[in-house]
């Protein structure tokens, strides 16, 4: 009996899909093992020094300096790793992403150890400048990688197990440097980096040398200045705002037209060179230029809460930091969490921005609900209430670095994982700087000493208060908690803005 030839046809497919399986299942735990252990600790590095450090922040701000410098530890390493991430996704389609890895490990380490040795907020906020130009290639390497080895349709799977990095290394790092700032002092939050760094470079040296294809390219020194220049001076003029002096109005118009001028200048340069530092060509793209932006505000959301939070915890209760860093647990924990739930998501089903969609909607509405409420609501019950929002705030990242590798194609697929991240790094320190913005800024237009108050509960928590009447000292209580009702509204704009780009994003599954 003869059989149909669409039916004979589909049984050959059946037959060779099934004689294939085990040789794909094969190739993809050789793959596995070959790549994930090799970028699992640079990425943990990357996550866990955002969240060790939140954690000191009070700290160091009382044995360093002025609480209205703190912010400064943060977004000093912020502009430069924003700087960083495009010039590592370049160099590592040139001359290969291993190399750039091993470098950007050995001035990770070379800036930790500089870190610990400072002695001022000033030097301190300039060696993480330093330290910031290892970091930013940690993440943008490591995601160029996967980009480079795992298929499409995998690589929200390899989200998922990055994600599970991430619930490590952000558990590590609020818990760790809680305890090792009591105990051993905030400088040992920087040294840590160096056995685990070393561990790293091991693993990293396991990969396959790839060349790169450097030939006949120039490196983009000119778009890398203005680069600079425009994230530099968008910065700084949001951190002259947040003082509310008209002193500092003429400086901060002054950095607002230098960082439009740059933003032109980089514009119109990388338009006409021929190996630009930010392709223009892939930023027209509407699935990357808006996956970007919403990786843009997810940053200034996360990075401001990481920020700000162990500020709110100790001048509002006086957490020390072994009980900031377990405070903080349930918002880097549920960060973790959510990204693994959306990494095997986008596996399974293959949806993307739907899952951002509906997350950034709820921690929408939660962090509008904190900005009318947060008076109300104690210390026991904010961080489960922020563990809840950090679950939702996870499923943007893997979408993002999904959608726009899948855009950018193997050709362009360095420059794509770097957009990714430099985007995210000017959210965060925008972000950052906006926020600490409107916080110093209601302080200092409800009381002009609220600043410097708010210096002293950090460096002393309640007892700064002791002194005071009863009522003065609930009215101070007062002004803080209004300032940072006004700092979770600003955040909620960010995510309420990350909505509307999860929504319009063209690519809704890969």
């Amino acid at each position: 009996m003869h059989m149909h030839p669409a039916n004979a046809i589909a049984r050959c497919a059946h037959t060779m899909e099934e004689t294939l399986a085990p040789l794909k299942a094969q190739r993809s735990r050789s793959i596995f093992w070959m790549l994930f252990p090799s970028i699992m600790l640079p990425m943990f590095l990357a996550v866990a020094d955002q969240t060790i450090v939140a954690t000191a922040l009070p700290v160091i701000a009382a044995k360093l300096g002025t609480i209205e410098r703190a912010p400064w530890i943060v977004l000093s390493y912020l502009i430069a790793s924003t700087i960083a991430a495009p010039v590592y996704g370049r160099l590592g389609d040139m001359f290969g992403r291993r190399h750039m890895m091993l470098a950007a490990l050995a001035v990770f380490m070379a800036a930790s150890v500089l870190c610990a040795l400072s002695f001022t907020i000033e030097m301190l906020s300039l060696m993480r400048v330093l330290q910031g130009f290892g970091g930013g290639g940690l993440m943008t390497l490591s995601q160029a990688l996967i980009g480079e080895t795992v298929p499409p349709r995998e690589r929200g799977r390899y989200q998922g197990y990055l994600a599970a990095v991430a619930v490590s290394s952000s558990t590590f790092g609020p818990f760790a440097g809680g305890y090792l700032t009591q105990y051993l002092g905030w400088q040992s939050i920087f040294l840590v980096n160096l056995p685990i760094g070393l561990a790293a470079v091991v693993l990293v040296l396991r990969l396959q040398s790839g060349s790169g294809s450097s030939g006949g390219r120039a490196f983009d020194v000119v778009g890398l200045c203005l680069f600079a220049g425009f994230v530099t001076s968008a910065v700084l003029a949001l951190e002259q705002l947040q003082r509310l002096d008209s002193r500092t109005i003429p400086i901060a118009i002054a950095l607002a037209a230098a960082a439009t001028a740059s933003a032109l200048g980089l514009w119109w340069h990388e338009r006409r060179v021929s190996y630009p530092l930010l392709p223009i060509s892939l930023l027209r793209n509407p699935a990357v230029w808006r996956s970007d932006a919403l990786a843009a505000c997810h940053g200034a959301a996360l990075v401001s809460l990481l920020t700000f939070l162990p500020i709110y915890f100790r001048a509002l209760e006086g957490a020390t930091p072994a009980q900031t860093g377990l405070l903080l647990l349930p918002l880097t924990v549920g960060i973790g969490m959510g990204s693994m739930i959306t990494g095997r998501l986008i596996s399974k089903t293959g949806y993307t921005t739907i899952i951002p969609f509906c997350g950034l909607t709820v921690v929408t509405i939660i962090l509008l609900f904190l900005a009318f409420w947060a008076p109300y609501i104690s210390v026991k019950e904010l961080p489960w209430i922020f563990g809840v929002n950090a679950l939702f705030m996870g499923t943007v990242m893997g979408v993002v670095q999904v959608t726009v590798q899948t855009a950018a194609g193997s050709q362009l697929l360095g420059a794509g994982a770097a957009t990714v991240q430099f985007s995210r790094s000017v959210g965060a320190a925008v972000g950052t700087a906006a926020v600490a913005a409107v916080l110093f800024a209601v302080l200092a237009a409800t009381d002009t000493a609220a600043a410097s108050r708010l210096g002293a509960l950090i460096a002393q928590g309640p007892d700064a208060a002791a002194t005071l009447a009863p009522a003065q000292a609930m009215i101070e209580r007062d002004e803080i908690v209004t300032a940072f009702r006004a700092a979770f509204a600003t955040i909620a704009a960010f995510t309420g803005a990350g909505v509307w780009l999860a929504w319009s994003i063209p690519i809704r599954r890969v």
